[in-house]
């Protein structure tokens, strides 16, 4: 059976190490090949063989595992049913032709059936299409299903329930907090010391242990259970010895008379407030595919029988025919049948420039209408748009893992156990130091509250969410999150030339007779062009554009043969015809001196130079140039104000590619390289120690791209469709490239920067508790003598710094 891939929205993570314990429980999993788990972006991306291992099977190890996933169920009709056997035909059919289908339950006698489904994996209609091909029928339901709003409420719902917990906490924890203080400093009355009020402190503080810090308990007992430990694992010990020692001293007034009730509610209640605003801010990262996803109109109009009718968006066929009204955003992607407007691209291409479009042109799904009325035909719907790949390939980037992570990792899987090693040798210590039972037990609290794993789960992967967002808002798309940290070290772009640096629009500039029998330029054009009809290349293509312009009727070519990048040859009216690259017909017997000085001298003014050979004579030649593109020379400045050398690679020869390079400043020239070779070259540069980043169209120079450390897809507007490219730049300018690179610049300086905090914090502040500060009496005692509630507060505010610190990369210039 083949592989699969799948993505589970998780709930239930509370730090980075839930989310290796999830890494490491599905691996066990006979059937799982790979499991990469996002803490920050709360997912889980599994490939496992489908013949060995089903659904229910992952979402079952996942909740035995203690997490959540995030699960949506529709029930519809279904009709076409004869017996019990075609129910349970259309749950097979859901089963396994549906990815993302968990469960299928058919009521025979009522018709209907129930689906429990992954949101985001698929849709309604998938689903009915699977049943009508098994032969049945269904009925969509009357509400539009939208998995991403599913997936969303649910976010909503945690941190929801988080802020409960909160402000009960604080209801709670602010007036014992400061009746203990108040008493502590003899702020209030001698009553305060009656033992009646330790009682209340008690009544105080327990609905905040065990409602507002009860995910602490489950999230700890869940990671025992899977033989590890988290974060919860270390608040869940560190309020608990605060709160039972105080029990304890009411059970047993002999112990003593001093109860920290305060301190554990303080803990927990600050904790949660850390925990609360994380989640907040930790969404922020992911703004960018809310907001991608928020393109997406509800509903579309379209035209069914000379009728208007407005349907939900995902009721919308291929074939169907949609009308845009003015300001309206554009359903699905499609060609333009009637009306002309402008259209608004910038969201997904970065250019603030509307796009003029009128019958015959392509409109993408989630951009903006202008101010005209266009009515046309949907060619993608669904998950085929060029806006849902969008979204795919930024969810993608955002999941994956940079190798910078790793470090942090193998630090994440050992930290807690450490850190409670660490806890209970400083406990020990300063009991044995100071056989004081108290300050021993404050010490070793103070540790194991103040740690924070969550910092050093969150430094990488907010960032990488916030980088590769602002790049999806920029039309800059890269495809994982490698790619990103491997353009930080790039010294050397490589440009392919057509397309990339010029236009990629050639088009004939010359045409010239050199044997008396071809009677004017426009015979010898009409037999090149008719030649070149059977070609694919850009100059053969520009070649037959010129003829038709001119009103040529062309000849069928006969015994079409071509020599790839080189040239091509065929039969006209009989006649043996070759239009081709000198260099190629220079290896023939057929003599060309005559015009080699031609060649030269159009080559040096940066034009194509084909020449027409008729029954192994010259017949002339046709010179063709493809305009530099008004912002290569910007972009390649650019580019060398960030210390990186320039390579221009062409299959052209060397003087037309020499003019070109002049005219925009390029560092070095590979010129008349075929397209199979241009791999070749570029391994040759790193075989020199060079770090290759590769740009190009990705038609014909897809292997370069894939062999260049990263490859960069110019793409044309919205079209994400290539496959070649690390890093795609939808808005097909060269200035991308720049841009990209700037980007990837301040995304890893940010994970490095977030993660020299979440080591700084943890290296610096757990000996602090520990109290090796104590004996430098100039110091504060603060600082001497680290109060668990300060230390509780220093790890709340940790991940919120590495989660800002992120956000601020949405603020960041990459121009």
């Amino acid at each position: 059976m083949p592989e699969m891939n799948i993505r589970f929205p998780i709930t239930g993570m509370s730090c980075a190490n839930c989310a290796l314990n999830i890494e490491r429980n599905m691996k066990k999993l006979q059937g799982v090949k790979e499991t990469n788990v996002n803490f920050a972006t709360e997912q889980a991306d599994v490939t496992y063989d489908s013949g060995e291992i089903g659904i229910e099977d992952l979402i079952e190890k996942i909740h035995d595992s203690g997490y959540g996933v995030t699960r949506q169920t529709v029930e519809f009709p279904v009709t076409g049913m004869t017996c019990a056997n075609c129910a349970m035909n259309i749950e097979r059919a859901l089963k396994k032709k549906v990815p993302g289908v968990v469960q299928a339950s058919v009521n025979f006698a009522a018709e209907r059936v129930l689906v429990s489904y992954i949101p985001g994996m698929t849709t309604v209609e998938e689903m009915i299409g699977a049943i009508e091909k098994a032969g049945y029928g269904a009925i969509l339901p009357d509400e539009s299903f939208d998995g991403e709003d599913a997936e969303l409420a649910a976010r909503k719902a945690e941190i929801s329930d988080q802020t409960r917990k909160f402000f009960v906490g604080v209801l709670f924890t602010a007036p014992l907090f400061f009746l203990s203080m108040g008493r502590d400093f003899g702020l209030i009355g001698l009553w305060s010391h009656a033992a009646w009020v330790n009682w209340f402190f008690l009544i105080l503080a327990t609905p905040v242990q065990f409602y507002t810090g009860l995910d602490y308990y489950i999230g700890g007992w869940k990671s025992l259970k899977n033989k590890s430990a988290n974060m919860d694992v270390l608040v869940a010990m560190g309020s608990s010895v605060a709160y039972f020692y105080s029990l304890s001293l009411l059970l047993y007034p002999a112990l003593g008379k001093h109860v920290y009730f305060e301190t554990s509610a303080v803990i927990i209640t600050l904790i949660k407030l850390g925990k609360m605003l994380e989640s907040r801010t930790k969404g922020k990262t992911g703004g960018a595919i809310r907001k991608l996803i928020g393109l997406r109109p509800k509903t579309a109009t379209i035209l069914e029988d000379g009728i208007e009718k407005e349907i939900p968006l995902s009721r919308v066929k291929v074939a169907d025919t949609v009308i845009v009204r003015p300001g309206e955003s554009i359903p699905v992607d499609g060609i333009v049948s009637e009306g002309e407007s402008s259209v608004d691209e910038s969201m997904l291409t970065g250019e603030p420039i509307p796009v003029d479009k009128s019958p015959g042109d392509r409109i993408v799904g989630g951009t903006i209408n202008g101010e005209g009325r266009l009515k046309f035909e949907a060619k993608k719907v669904g998950s085929d748009t060029a806006l849902a790949r969008i979204i795919r390939l930024v969810q993608e980037a955002q999941g994956s893992k940079p190798p910078i992570q790793a470090l942090a990792d193998k630090v994440a899987s050992v930290f807690v156990p450490t850190v409670i090693g660490i806890a209970f040798l400083t406990f020990i210590i300063w009991w044995a130091i100071g056989d004081e039972f108290v300050p021993s037990m404050i010490r070793m609290v103070a540790v194991l509250v103040i740690a924070c794993p969550c910092a050093l789960g969150l430094a990488t992967p907010t960032a990488i969410m916030a980088g590769t967002g602002k790049g999806a808002e920029k039309g800059m798309l890269f495809r994982n999150s490698e790619a990103l940290e491997t353009a930080t070290k790039l010294d050397t772009v490589v440009l392919d030339k057509t397309g990339t640096i010029t236009m990629g629009k050639p088009s004939v500039v010359d045409v010239i007779v050199s044997d008396s029998s071809i009677k004017n330029e426009e015979e010898l054009l009409r037999l090149g062009a008719s030649v070149e009809r059977g070609s694919e290349h850009p100059l053969g293509r520009a070649i037959v554009r010129e003829a038709e312009k001119r009103g040529l009727d062309l000849f069928e070519p006969k015994e079409f043969k071509a020599a790839r990048g080189l040239g091509v040859q065929a039969k006209i009216n009989g006649q043996e015809v070759l239009v081709g690259k000198p260099a190629w017909l220079n290896k023939t017997d057929i003599n060309l001196d005559s015009a080699m000085g031609q060649v030269l001298s159009l080559q040096e003014q940066g034009k194509t130079v084909m020449l027409v050979v008729v029954q192994r004579k010259l017949a002339g030649l046709i010179a063709v140039a493809d305009r530099v593109k008004p912002e290569s020379r910007e972009a390649l400045e650019e580019l060398h104000r960030q210390n990186l050398k320039v390579i221009m690679l062409t299959g052209d020869n060397i003087q037309t590619a020499k003019a070109i390079a002049s005219e925009v400043n390029i560092d070095e020239i590979f010129a008349e390289v075929l397209p199979e070779d241009k791999s070749a070259k570029i391994r040759k540069l790193q075989e020199q120690g060079k770090k290759i980043g590769m740009v190009g169209d990705g038609v014909n120079d897809a292997p370069a791209l894939a062999q260049a450390d990263v490859g960069m897809a110019i793409g044309t507007g919205t079209d994400v469709a290539i496959e070649a490219g690390d890093v795609i730049l939808g808005s097909g300018n060269l200035t991308g490239v720049s841009k990209a690179i700037n980007l990837s610049r301040a995304t890893m300086r940010t994970v490095r920067q977030n993660l020299f905090w979440a080591f700084f914090y943890n290296i610096v502040l757990i000996p602090v508790a520990a109290g090796v500060l104590f004996p430098f009496e100039f110091l504060p005692d603060f600082l001497r003598q680290l109060h668990p509630i300060l230390a509780a507060l220093a790890m709340a505010m940790s991940s919120i710094t590495v989660v800002s610190n992120s956000l601020l990369l949405y603020r960041a210039r990459i121009d």
